[in-house]
């Protein structure tokens, strides 16, 4: 097993651009942090990666590589993915290993050369991340006033903080909480009710998302950044949100 991890992190490390330099780098900070609380871990490898390149691949450049560990340029939903993954896992084989078990609706499986072999099973919508339990629990009716929207995809409707609630929902968003931007129902283009993820990170008073940011096939380069959510909600289109929390 350590021989195919040692492939996967090969595989990244070609295009990366996190501060980490390989499985014994990763594995020391995850020790250095090993004892602070779930949720503020999961807000600190988020932030390991601002400034990182967006991912501008459709697909996903993990996907379409079919690796676990692609941190050279990442999209909103590895990110996520990424950050609650070293946080979970003690050791850089365990963060992989938790890929396995959460970012499928099953569960991953890896060849002899480390490449995953059923990313077809690989949770592609956020909002069946959400219903799945898998990434933590949905607080979004207890942390806000929620109101009911139209679901799609055979989900009949989904609970959200609508955006000019979302202000007054900021002082019970704690680091580590995963953000669901939900998009409105006549914007969606192939059943897809969330937009867009991110984490987020209480610091100094302030409750700052942090997000990959960019457009899928776009010509600008954007990267992973850290704002505070009140600013992101003044500007952004979508019109709610939905939260998890790991407990």
């Amino acid at each position: 097993m350590r021989k195919i991890i040692f492939l996967i992190l090969m595989l990244a490390a070609t295009a990366s651009a996190v501060a980490f330099t390989g499985e014994a780098d990763i594995s020391k900070t995850q020790e250095s942090v090993a004892g602070l609380p779930l949720g503020q871990r999961i807000a600190f490898w988020a932030e390991q990666f601002v400034g990182t390149p967006y991912d501008t691949d459709p697909l996903g450049a993990y996907v379409r590589n079919k690796v676990i560990v692609y941190d050279g340029a990442v999209d909103c939903m590895y990110h996520t993915f990424r950050a609650v993954e070293l946080s979970i896992g003690k050791t850089p084989e365990e963060a992989v290993s938790t890929a396995l078990r959460l970012r499928f609706k099953g569960r991953g499986t890896l060849d002899e050369s480390g490449k995953v072999t059923n990313y077809d099973d690989r949770f592609e919508y956020a909002e069946d991340m959400v219903l799945s339990g898998k990434w933590g629990t949905d607080i979004t009716a207890e942390t806000g006033k929620s109101v009911k929207i139209k679901g799609a995809r055979g989900i009949e409707s989904t609970e959200i903080i609508p955006k000019e609630a979302i202000i007054d929902s900021l002082d019970k968003l704690n680091s580590g909480d995963i953000v669901y931007f939900v998009k409105a129902v006549e914007k969606r283009v192939v059943g897809e009710i969330v937009g867009h993820i991110g984490i987020i990170k209480r610091e100094g008073g302030k409750v700052y998302l942090i997000h990959a940011s960019g457009r899928k096939n776009a010509q600008t380069p954007s990267h992973v950044k850290k704002l505070p959510l009140e600013d992101y909600i003044g500007q952004m289109s979508f019109i709610g949100i939905k939260i998890t929390r790991f407990k």
